[in-house]
């Protein structure tokens, strides 16, 4: 796995031994990405310009949601939302924040693998207060969720 860390951008790479439209399936039909990533988000789809929202239903984070707003899907290499980053207190209303955009890019590998890498950018615009904290959660949930797709599309092909 590579983790390559800038000031304003947050990237991980992970190759995956799976077909490409596998990988695709994960990232972008809604309910399968929450199964991998911890999130309920039964009977919703990934549409552009369109809000996911559902709870958290990782131990310990369930008072979180997920909220996101599609931002691209380039079928079978490009799938893009923007959401708040670390936004863990419940009792704080994030919605005036600017938002980070997290991009998900595949290409092709050696042996009939796949290249995922997801970049999370824009934390530049983040509250300063919160900004290196966001940064740095973010940066080790990315690594544990690239890990976590990796085994998902491996144990549901």
């Amino acid at each position: 796995m590579e983790n390559t860390e800038h000031p304003d951008r947050i990237e991980h790479s992970t190759v995956i031994q799976a077909s490409r439209g596998r990988i695709w399936r994960a990232l972008t039909n809604a309910e399968e990405f929450g199964r991998w990533f911890g999130a309920d988000l039964k009977g919703q789809e990934f549409v552009i310009g369109q809000p996911v929202r559902g709870p958290i239903s990782y131990p310990g984070y369930e008072h979180m949601s997920f909220d996101v707003t599609v931002e691209r899907i380039e079928d079978m290499e490009l799938f893009s939302f923007r959401w708040h980053p670390y936004a863990i207190d419940s009792a704080v209303d994030y919605s005036q924040e600017p938002t980070t955009l997290v991009t998900f890019t595949l290409a092709s590998a050696p042996r009939n693998s796949i290249l995922l890498t997801v970049v999370e950018s824009g934390f530049d615009r983040v509250p300063e207060h919160r900004r290196l904290e966001a940064f740095r959660m973010n940066s080790r949930a990315w690594e544990y969720q690239m890990n976590n797709i990796g085994q998902y599309v491996a144990t549901y092909p």
